[in-house]
């Protein structure tokens, strides 16, 4: 698969990131409704790609928000910095002592253990990101004079205001206008979609923005609710998947889309809170591929794990891996991520990599 990335030397990022930052209240191994304390991180679907590629896998990124300058903001700042992501394109937003103005995104988010599910409980109206506009972001001194490797946004970020779909939708294009290649996470999310015009919305908005995508990232349900497709014949579950009904679906967005290079269908499925089979399939140049299985994945936190498979993948299309190497650099990272707390991975490349060849669990010394 030739993607034509550009250079390193022509470019200042190797990654950057758009979308909303937000401030993740983890109550531990206890549950919000009776936490007296939290541990706090930061994290947010298209940001946490960026932390993984550079804390991981030792790339050059940044991030392009907007953030409340307030105390909790500078708190986001600081959680950013510690990750090793850039701050340099992410714009301050005035507020005020209410919120009223803009405000910063809280996430609550319980990680379920056993029969009890995982649960998330956020509290982002009117935050920053989705009220910034085109006129906050000078997406051609980004792509065109520092230079950027590849684009990563996606399908939450999208959903929070039109704005926000306007300038999804300007970003994708002004990147392939200088070479940059674009992957978008679908991350259908109905909680948003509900309040920014529903599944008809979702589709319409979504089917626009992947025709300026190189790279497209979904999981079943993403691929149905936010492009419209429906898998046909796939009963068996995960142990009896039939691959032939997702690469109809995949070889139909295909055909919808000439402009993608990859399309790629992650499968989860939840046996419990603290137990989940794992892996995923890319449809590139004509083919299926297929990542190794992880069945009966003992997970500590499964937040994140689509952005960890994201950041892997990516990984691997940057340096120049082939398809198949490169979906089992997402599925393995994805893999790992779930074995640590918080949104965002706590992997090296080294562990990845032991992953994808078996290194099993054993104490290193």
């Amino acid at each position: 698969m030739n993607l034509n990335i550009k250079p390193k030397s022509e470019c200042k990022y190797d990654m950057v990131s758009l979308g909303e930052i937000m401030l993740r209240m983890d109550p531990g191994e206890g549950r919000i409704r009776t936490a007296r304390s939290f541990r706090v991180w930061e994290g947010g679907g298209e940001y946490n790609v960026a932390r993984a590629l550079h804390k991981g896998f030792g790339m050059k990124t940044a991030a392009i928000t907007a953030i409340a300058d307030n105390e909790i903001g500078r708190l986001l700042m600081d959680l950013i910095e510690q990750g090793g992501v850039a701050t340099d394109l992410i714009v301050k937003k005035e507020t005020d002592g209410i919120g009223s103005k803009c405000r910063n995104g809280i996430n609550f988010t319980e990680r379920g253990f056993g029969i009890r599910g995982a649960l998330s409980c956020s509290d982002r109206f009117n935050t920053a990101i989705s009220q910034a506009t085109l006129e906050d972001f000078d997406f051609d001194y980004i792509f065109g004079e520092l230079g950027v490797r590849w684009f990563h946004t996606g399908g939450i970020y999208a959903a929070l205001s039109e704005e926000a779909q306007k300038v999804v939708v300007e970003a994708c294009k002004t990147a392939k206008k200088y070479g940059t290649i674009v992957s978008y996470d679908l991350n259908y999310r109905a909680s948003l979609w509900d309040l920014a015009g529903g599944i008809d919305k979702c589709v319409e908005v979504n089917r626009e923005i992947v025709k300026y995508a190189d790279v497209v990232i979904g999981s079943e349900e993403d691929y149905t609710a936010c492009l419209g497709y429906q898998i046909e014949g796939n009963e068996g579950g995960f142990k009896e998947l039939n691959v032939e009904a997702y690469k109809k679906m995949l070889q139909q967005a295909a055909a919808d889309f000439p402009n993608l290079k990859a399309l790629v269908n992650m499968l989860h499925t939840v046996r419990t809170a603290s137990v989940n089979d794992w892996k995923s399939l890319v449809l590139a140049d004509g083919e299926i591929y297929m990542s190794k299985e992880y069945v009966g994945l003992e997970v500590m936190d499964r937040v994140g794990i689509g952005d960890s498979f994201a950041a892997g993948f990516i990984y691997g299309l940057l340096t120049e891996q082939t398809p198949e190497i490169a979906v089992n650099y997402g599925t393995a990272h994805g893999a790992l991520a779930m074995t640590t707390p918080g949104d965002t991975s706590m992997a090296s490349v080294e562990e990845v990599e032991a992953v994808m060849g078996d290194a099993g669990a054993r104490v290193k010394r």
